[in-house]
């Protein structure tokens, strides 16, 4: 089990407890309002974002969400380790009400995500990862019994073994013959992306490509639906870092589009440059 068991534990726990209350406000006549930057918020966003902030404060580590982007950097690059968090990943998606968007939960240490969970409220789907665990997913986690109730600490090995059992393994393969297959922004589509494509139609022939939104992409990649997710967009931190532990712990990739480096965390600037996840 890995040194991170109860921080995945209280992480999934968290990601779920906050689902439930998205898909209360998804389920309603919600409002929007529009931040400085004219990007939809919604109660869900604020509502999402206190259950992870109090759920995750046991730990205490601090937190980097879109909710508190405004932390300094001289304050933030004394951080060995933090959470990096997204309430509602797919706000967009939430808006249009399509199902597309999740609850993002990353733990960082020294600029490298070390943990992940992605939860889809929509389809109670589940995914997490963790160094020296593995990636998994998870399907109806709301039915799993070792989910239930919240458990004291030296509990929380002998549960995850459970939660593990119950789940998927990823990647979980693809079916023979397959066509390669590129997934990208349902939300986000662009001219860089579109050429990228004809290119890959190019070089493999017959190419596949699935329209999703939020970090859903990442982890289509990870489980091995697709083969490639480009990114040509902006993107932040929290957007991505729970995805990254998911996929590198899935045995893919997800580097920088110019360098080929692996993606860091905790910088400076929090929007992401350009990536590609791949298997």
């Amino acid at each position: 089990m890995s040194e991170h068991t109860s921080h995945l534990f209280v992480s999934i726990q968290a990601a779920l407890a906050a689902g439930k209350q998205i898909l209360e406000v998804y389920e309603s006549d919600f409002a929007v309002e529009y931040k400085a930057d004219n990007s939809p918020l919604t109660r869900a966003d604020r509502k999402s974002n206190d259950i992870l902030v109090a759920a995750l404060s046991e730990f205490d580590i601090p937190v980097l969400s879109e909710e508190g982007r405004e932390i300094p950097y001289s304050e933030r690059k004394t951080w060995e380790q933090l959470w990096i968090i997204d309430p509602l990943d797919g706000t967009k998606e939430f808006i249009k009400r399509n199902g597309e968007f999740t609850v993002n939960i990353a733990l960082v240490e020294y600029d490298e995500p070390v943990l992940g969970v992605i939860y889809v409220p929509v389809k109670n789907v589940l995914y997490f990862a963790a160094r020296d665990t593995g990636s998994y997913k998870l399907e109806n986690p709301l039915g799993c019994k070792w989910l239930q109730k919240k458990p004291d600490v030296q509990d929380h090995p002998d549960l995850m073994g459970k939660i593990i059992d119950s789940a998927i393994k990823l990647p979980a393969g693809r079916q023979d013959g397959a066509p390669f297959t590129i997934v990208g922004s349902r939300s986000h589509a662009s001219p860089e992306l579109e050429k990228f494509v004809e290119q890959k139609r190019r070089e493999h022939g017959k190419v596949d490509f699935i329209s999703a939104g939020s970090s859903l992409k990442i982890c289509l990649v990870a489980d091995g639906t697709a083969d490639l997710y480009p990114r040509m967009g902006p993107t932040c931190e929290w957007d991505t870092a729970a995805g990254q532990a998911i996929a590198e712990f899935a045995g893919a990739k997800m580097l920088n589009f110019k360098t080929g480096e692996p993606l860091k965390y905790n910088r400076d600037d929090i929007l992401n440059p350009w990536f590609i996840v791949r298997r």
